[in-house]
């Protein structure tokens, strides 16, 4: 199977890694030039639980045009580009391809409708990875608990099985499910418990659960995406969220949010996707917001002085 990796950052470059390692022609696109020469020439470098392996055989490349039509495109972008991949992919999708788009936060499918027809689009949800890029050609996971995967409407279908089994092929875990979307919603409690707070605190996830007042803060902001969650119609599968997101924390101490290690590198992150989507769905169902309100302003303030301090 051809296979495209847009965005071919930390998670990215997993995926594209283990396709090719199961036998897929896989390309990666990534607009970080040396990574994709670091790729090109040497092979992408994977450090994880299993060890350490360099993957061969990945053409990586700046620019979509570079893949043509392909079988299955896999958008893992940072959620505030999908839009711009669905666009520029389009030229390159027929009746037959498969787009799958895996990103943090709400709204990629809707952002992907505005460029492409949504029939061939599926969802995923990726967890328990905690992945980091480490230089041109170099990423670190430290797990890879589950994919999650769905389509768009809801229900299942012959292609959602194809591939569930092509994920698990390729040695992910791997599974189809009927409402991709109560995954999402649950991945995003655990993300805005997390995000924003330890970005805000300067903190990883153990030292967020250590702190009383810092956690009561992380939990406001959960609480908050939990009513309007339930305002949106979705069926979680817990009644209590408190402890599901803190058994969720309390898995990975020493984790960093991908919203913090984006500010270790001064660039701006998902804030609008994840604490920043809960105020707009707060305003639409006359729910109170005040922390993930304070919290986003804060991290867009931050995020602000990156921008300031490159002029």
């Amino acid at each position: 199977m051809k296979i495209a990796v847009v965005g071919a950052g930390a998670m990215g470059s997993v995926y594209a890694a283990k396709f090719a390692t199961s036998g897929h022609q896989v390309l990666a696109v990534d607009p970080w030039q040396d990574h994709v020469e670091a790729i090109n020439s040497a092979g992408l470098k994977i450090q994880g639980p299993d060890g350490e392996a360099t993957v061969l055989g990945i053409k990586a490349t700046t620019d979509v045009k570079d893949c043509g039509h392909c079988d299955l495109f896999v958008i893992a972008t940072k959620a505030s580009a999908v839009g711009a991949a669905a666009r520029a992919i389009k030229p390159y999708v027929d009746l037959n391809t498969v787009v799958l788009t895996i990103q943090n936060g709400l709204g990629a499918g809707d952002r992907i409708a505005t460029h492409l027809a949504t029939a061939n689009v599926l969802l995923g949800v990726a967890d328990g990875f905690g992945a980091s890029m480490k230089g041109p050609g170099h990423v670190h996971h430290n797990a890879m608990k589950l994919i999650r995967l769905g389509e768009m409407s809801g229900g299942r279908s012959d292609r959602l099985e194809e591939l569930e089994g092509i994920w698990q092929g390729a040695g992910f875990n791997a599974r189809a499910f009927e409402d991709i979307h109560q995954l999402i919603w649950e991945k995003l409690l655990c993300n805005v418990t997390l995000s924003a707070p330890c970005s805000v605190f300067e903190c990883n996830v153990g030292e967020l659960r250590s702190s009383d007042e810092h956690w009561l803060i992380a939990l406001g902001c959960m609480q908050e995406a939990y009513k309007c969650g339930l305002a949106q119609g979705i069926a979680f599968s817990f009644d209590d969220p408190q402890s599901y997101v803190t058994a969720f924390a309390d898995m990975m101490p020493a984790a960093n949010p991908s919203m913090r290690l984006d500010h270790f590198s001064k660039r701006e992150s998902e804030i609008d996707f994840i604490n920043g989507a809960i105020p707009a769905l707060g305003q639409r169902h006359n729910i109170a917001t005040p922390y993930n309100q304070t919290l986003s302003a804060i991290v867009r303030n931050i995020e602000n002085q990156f921008e300031r301090h490159k002029t």
